[in-house]
């Protein structure tokens, strides 16, 4: 089986300019590239079915052991699940907190700008 080469690759992106044209070739090209990423995913989801499988064996171990030493599994995921909660909660905070100091910066801006007009005038 024969490959395309350069100058068959440059003789196809000259037939798509002349029967597209200059405006409608970029989108064509997204066209491509959205088709290609949502193949790229349904492949990707089709072989973590078999990934799905072997965490799922995963779990049933971890329950096991867990179902061997009940305390110290109990206490480990519940300090763990509490520990998340705590750090979402503080990003939460932080991200609240930035966003105020902005909204603050940018009225103060407004605020100076607006009396520098009514000097003026």
């Amino acid at each position: 089986m024969s490959t395309i080469g350069i100058p068959g690759l440059i003789l196809i992106l000259i037939l798509a300019l002349v029967l597209f044209g200059p405006k409608k070739l970029p989108e064509l090209g997204r066209a491509v590239g959205h088709t290609l990423k949502e193949f790229k995913n349904a492949t990707k989801s089709l072989t973590s079915d078999d990934d799905d499988e072997e965490e799922e064996k995963e779990k049933e171990k971890r329950k096991q052991q867990t179902k061997e030493a009940p305390v110290a599994a109990v206490v480990t995921e519940k300090d763990a699940f509490d520990r998340e909660k705590l750090e979402r909660e503080i990003r939460e905070r932080l991200e609240r907190e930035r966003i105020e100091k902005e909204i603050r910066e940018k009225m103060e801006q407004e605020r100076s700008q607006m009396e520098k007009e009514q000097q003026k005038a």
